[in-house]
């Protein structure tokens, strides 16, 4: 078997990360290198890596890890910034792109970055003007290989997070998804694990080039990731 492909993740403990340490806590081919700003639990009988630094940090941390990919799950909410567009912007904007110039000076050539549907630096609504932005400047990098998921509304269960707004969407979605079709299909929501599972996938890819995943090119991506499980 040849050397597992070794990927790190930004933003372990959120409901993305924490999807993507288990998935691949029993596979030979990928070791994911976990970086975070505090200790956490691990996955049981995880075969992995993780680093605790200070955001500051976190560039050289990967400039000695040298890993193939990084994957970018970070994020904060609108409620845990205290509602203070520059509190938000540090942790989705400013850490996020800073971190991948670090990675990218250090000669990491390929990243996976999470976003979302609706991003774009033309619109007034702030939280998808910063994706929008985050995208932008992730670009102007000129990683080898960028890829960009805009998943809808993520399902999943959040540990220390709960959100009120969401939850009613979630119970909403069953009823909803199934009449987003054509234009409105990016717009469904999709499980976090599948994001996980296509993150993954991609962070695999070796093709050059800047790519974005909306709704049913991140299932794809994530089908072909378990179809790749069944040969490991």
């Amino acid at each position: 078997m040849s050397d597992p492909i070794r990927i790190a993740v930004l933003g372990s403990t959120g409901l993305i990360g924490t999807r993507i340490l288990e998935e691949v806590r029993y596979r030979p081919d990928v070791r994911v290198i976990a970086i975070a700003r505090r200790e956490f639990e691990l996955p049981q009988d995880a075969r992995m890596e993780c680093f605790i630094a200070d955001p500051e940090s976190w560039g050289e941390v990967l400039a000695q890890l040298q890993p193939d990919c990084l994957i970018n799950a970070l994020g904060t909410t609108w409620k845990r910034a205290g509602r203070d567009e520059e509190a938000f912007r540090a942790v989705d904007q400013h850490l996020v792109v800073n971190t991948a110039k670090a990675a990218r000076e250090a000669g990491i050539e390929r990243m996976v970055s999470i976003s979302s549907v609706g991003a774009t630096v033309g619109t007034k609504n702030f939280y998808l003007r910063v994706k929008g932005e985050v995208e932008r400047d992730l670009t102007q990098l000129k990683f080898k290989r960028l890829d960009i998921l805009r998943p809808g509304l993520l399902k999943g269960r959040r540990v220390d997070d709960l959100r009120f707004g969401e939850g009613l969407a979630k119970i909403a979605s069953p009823l909803i998804d199934p009449f987003m079709s054509g234009g409105l299909r990016k717009y469904r929501s999709i499980p976090a694990k599948t994001v996980a599972h296509a993150a993954l996938g991609l962070a695999t890819r070796k093709a050059a080039g800047r790519f974005t995943h909306d709704h049913d090119a991140i299932q794809r991506a994530a089908r072909d990731w378990m179809k790749r499980a069944e040969t490991v």
